[in-house]
């Protein structure tokens, strides 16, 4: 249902009630089918997605056999793998080998239980929903640790410390950037945060998105920072042996992962389920999209970068301007303690980027040499 605000038809904003459809047993099925629809069938999307448009992009076609314009190739790839030979090497430790991508996979499903799809329509509305997610995320470094480790292969345990290091180094600038998100919206709710605003925290916190958006790829191991699996150096890095299906859960963990991130950026910084018009539902899909179609690009323009250039860039650039960043926005919060005012707008953009040209100069992260 809509309402008419200044002659816009806007969503109602009323919240469902917190048991909908009608008791915790129902809540729980429904939004649990609803996740893991959602999770699945976005996850299909994305693959058919990143490779038309990085066919485009390239001056190529990208899949266009299976089905009208290639929709059926995610279908096809499926299949594939399921008929393919499960091969496990003869001295890997089989059972940390088995569980390593079920391990991987299962937390970046579980961000999607405080993950609003309209206001109330998530699984769980946690107080600490965004802490929730901060602390869910990290642990499948710890399934992409158990690949590399129960491998028993030099490059699958390069490739995974490689991981282990990328998230210990990038979530510290990633939950600096997300607390100002905090302090603005004063809570850590994930649907209060989407209430609250009324200007999407990204026209307010431009730079705490743009360290939010590349810590979150370095993390998930998205193109330029995918270190982790780089062929050129390490074969496959933490998948290398893997195959069948057990490395389709692997490819499966990454795409769901990018959607992960492509929601809690939606709904952190472009106002999540809110919008004129559309359901709520259609435009966190419309901004995950957007957010995604974001990572394709980056992943067409820019060169993978070094292993110290990928350290060099959290510890000596996003985590210094991410504590500026949250320095700043403490004393805008503390001067106007009820909502920031629209000139803050052209404040924190103008901020970003003299804190982005000028930060740049200061630093080098070992372009043309290795750092140690």
């Amino acid at each position: 249902m809509n309402i008419v605000y200044h002659g816009i038809a806007v969503p109602d904003m009323k919240q469902l009630p917190p048991d909908w459809p009608g008791g915790f047993f129902w809540h729980w099925l429904v939004f649990t089918v609803i996740i893991f629809t959602f999770v699945f069938t976005l996850v299909m999307a994305f693959t058919w997605v990143e490779r038309r448009g990085l066919g485009r992009m390239q001056s190529r076609l990208g899949p266009n056999r299976a089905g009208p314009f290639g929709i059926l190739q995610p279908v096809a790839d499926a299949i594939k793998v399921l008929l393919k030979e499960d091969i496990v090497p003869s001295r890997s430790d089989r059972i940390v080998h088995w569980l390593a991508p079920v391990v991987a996979f299962f937390p970046a499903l579980l961000i999607f239980a405080v993950v609003p799809f309209q206001n109330g329509a998530l699984l769980a509305d946690l107080d600490i929903g965004i802490l929730y997610v901060v602390a869910i995320s990290s642990v499948s470094t710890v399934g992409i640790f158990m690949a590399g480790w129960g491998s028993s292969n030099k490059f699958s345990l390069l490739g995974a410390m490689r991981n282990v290091a990328a998230v210990v180094s990038y979530e510290m600038p990633l939950v600096l950037a997300v607390i100002g998100v905090v302090l603005i919206a004063g809570s850590l709710s994930m649907n209060q945060i989407v209430l609250a605003q009324d200007i999407p925290l990204i026209l307010l916190q431009p730079l705490g998105f743009l360290i939010v958006f590349i810590a979150g790829c370095a993390e998930i191991n998205r193109s330029p920072f995918d270190l982790m699996e780089a062929d050129s150096e390490i074969v496959a890095g933490f998948h290398t042996e893997y195959s069948g299906m057990k490395f389709a859960m692997f490819y499966l963990v990454e795409y769901a992962e990018a959607l992960a991130l492509s929601a809690i950026i939606a709904t952190l910084f472009l106002g999540g389920w809110r919008g004129p018009v559309l359901p709520p539902w259609l435009w966190l899909v419309i901004k995950v999209f957007a957010v995604f179609f974001l990572m394709v690009w980056t992943r067409t323009t820019l060169p993978r970068i070094r292993i110290d250039q990928l350290m060099a860039l959290a510890w000596k650039f996003l985590f210094p301007l991410a504590l500026i960043n949250l320095a700043i926005t403490g004393l805008q919060v503390v001067a106007w303690p009820d909502a920031l005012p629209w000139t803050m707008i052209i404040v924190n953009f103008a901020i970003a980027a003299v804190l982005i040209v000028l930060w740049s100069r200061l630093f080098k992260v070992g372009w043309g040499r290795v750092e140690v």
